[in-house]
């Protein structure tokens, strides 16, 4: 298995383009970044242990985003989760933030919104440690 970077922000989403847009998107605000197509993908990788924050689609063919955060949660409490969605589903963006995201985005999500929200729940991060 390749050697995974530490201190990686990580996007998990079906979508080709939306995958691109997160790396991309992260790259520019200057932090490492690492895109996965599937949460069981993600989860396989080994790449949690260097993970600082996790971007995730909620709805995702397989498991979706909800369980992802569960079965992060369970190794890595204070990681912070960033949920994004192209649904209007109430119930699934209260489940996230009942689950402890620090948001729910919406797709088409603002560049500048998710790079601030990004460094807001780093920020967030360091300071609860």
């Amino acid at each position: 298995m390749p050697e995974v970077a530490t201190r990686i922000v990580v996007g998990v989403d079906d979508d080709f383009r939306v995958r691109e847009s997160i790396e991309s998107l992260v790259e520019s605000g200057g932090y490492a970044a690492l895109v996965f197509s599937s949460a069981e993908e993600f989860l396989q990788s080994g790449a949690l242990a260097g993970t600082i924050c996790l971007i995730t689609d909620a709805r995702m063919p397989g498991m979706d985003g909800i369980e992802l955060q569960r079965r992060v949660r369970l190794k890595g409490p204070e990681l912070p989760v960033i949920f994004i969605s192209a649904h209007y589903d109430e119930e699934t963006r209260q489940r996230a933030l009942d689950g402890g995201a620090v948001a729910f985005l919406y797709k088409p999500f603002d560049a500048a919104e998710l790079l601030g929200t990004i460094k807001a729940a780093l920020n967030h991060s360091r300071e609860a440690k």
